[in-house]
């Protein structure tokens, strides 16, 4: 059986102290920064995913613990093996993820952790379930919990269907962080690309009070003319 020690001794191998330092500022890991003190072994993510494949029949135990690694990359590692047993899996392995990805959710700690997961994980897991914990996740203190709750709209938008989408983004129109307004924003694009008269009729009603980030995101397809009646409050 694979352990989560022999995946951090492969990791470790590959290690690059060179990619590891970008990484640290580029996931703003000083003092006060959103990923204070993560740590970093320097893996691309190609090379991660490949390692992914490879050992994608590690046990959902060991995969747990590497979840819990204080390296950026051991959690990044595990949950792309989680999504790929959770694509594959029937209805109670799939259950049985979704549980031990909300209940492992402080892990689930940076931007890019949350979106190789939730919108292949909570996202297909709730589509035809009860979504009350999205609305609880987007009024959580916690940042990463809250950018959980609008990735995981994603998966119900790519099938056209924007109601959780479009509410949660309402409720986290005035949210006080920029990697909320930028998912906020990503998630309405989305919506337009499939949509676009959807999008405009929430814009319609929230663009004079969107954060900027937010409402450039979302407008980032209009052609040049619009996206500046846009952002100068003139539709």
């Amino acid at each position: 059986m694979i352990t989560a020690e022999e995946i951090h001794r492969v990791l470790e191998s590959v290690a690059d102290p060179v990619i590891a330092e970008h990484s640290r500022h580029f996931f703003k890991t000083g003092e006060g920064e959103y990923g204070e003190g993560d740590l970093f072994h320097g893996i691309r993510v190609p090379v991660l995913r490949k390692y992914a494949r490879k050992y994608q029949s590690i046990s959902l135990a060991e995969a747990r613990h590497l979840l819990a690694s204080p390296f950026h990359e051991e959690r990044f590692f595990a949950l792309l093996v989680l999504m790929r047993k959770f694509e594959k899996g029937d209805s109670t392995l799939r259950e049985t993820i979704y549980t031990l990805y909300l209940d492992n959710l402080k892990f689930v700690n940076n931007w890019d952790l949350v979106d190789i997961s939730a919108p292949y994980i909570v996202g297909p897991w709730l589509e035809k379930r009860d979504k009350g914990v999205l609305y609880r996740l987007a009024q959580s203190e916690v940042l990463w919990e809250r950018r959980v709750a609008i990735l995981s709209t994603f998966h119900c938008v790519r099938k056209n269907n924007f109601n959780e989408a479009l509410t949660i983004s309402e409720l986290l129109i005035h949210d006080p962080e920029d990697l909320i307004h930028k998912a906020v924003g990503w998630v309405l694009r989305e919506i337009g690309k499939r949509n676009v008269s959807v999008e405009k009729a929430f814009l319609g009603k929230h663009y004079r009070d969107m954060p900027r980030t937010m409402l450039r995101y979302a407008i980032e397809r209009f052609p040049k003319g619009e996206r500046k009646k846009y952002l100068q409050g003139t539709v």
